[in-house]
């Protein structure tokens, strides 16, 4: 008979936590809301962020660990969901040339590039970075050119943080000095 009644009264208390999750759940949404807002800048996907959250919080709540921070739980739910919402867009957008001769790659970009004022601007930009001291031209055009702060780093012989102040800074003195250009 204890065992019966044991058994009935963890139900009862497992329904009572349930309740009690969903509520504190339902608690959450505007914060939640202004969080999504803020890692997705469109109302539109904002809304489906936290929809996407929401379910996955209450589909994996019992991950969740009894008297923590459920806020934090969630916060980091949004926050890796977008994170791979992201990754998967960037992965769907990626083009992927299977033919022999890699035309794809190669074809020539159908904007048409070669206006006068297209060229006239970035001869102009051109001239404004190659007059940027080299301490601050190299790291920059290095950064550009797809290298890894790191790589910079290594290549330089300079600390990490150095090459980070220095693109920053070459980027400052090129937005002042092409403010045309904005």
């Amino acid at each position: 008979m204890f065992r019966l009644f044991e058994g009935t009264l963890n139900k009862i208390l497992s329904i009572m936590a349930e309740k009690d999750f969903n509520k504190e759940l339902l608690s959450l949404t505007t914060n939640l809301e202004f969080f999504a807002l803020s890692l997705t800048r469109n109302d539109e996907d904002a809304k489906d962020l936290l929809q996407e959250t929401m379910v996955k919080a209450i589909t994996y709540k019992e991950k969740f660990v009894e008297k923590t921070n459920l806020k934090a739980w969630c916060y980091t739910i949004m926050k890796n969901t977008f994170i791979n919402n992201y990754r998967r867009a960037m992965k769907a957008n990626t083009i992927i040339d299977q033919t022999d001769d890699l035309y794809f790659l190669n074809a020539k970009n159908t904007a048409d590039d070669a206006k006068p004022d297209t060229m006239y601007n970035y001869k102009e930009i051109r001239r404004k970075v190659e007059g940027l001291e080299d301490e601050y031209r190299i790291p920059f055009e290095m950064h550009n050119k797809g290298y890894k702060y790191k790589e910079i780093a290594d290549y330089l012989d300079l600390p990490i943080g150095t090459v980070k102040s220095r693109i920053f800074l070459a980027r400052r003195k090129l937005m002042d000095q092409l403010q045309d250009f904005k």
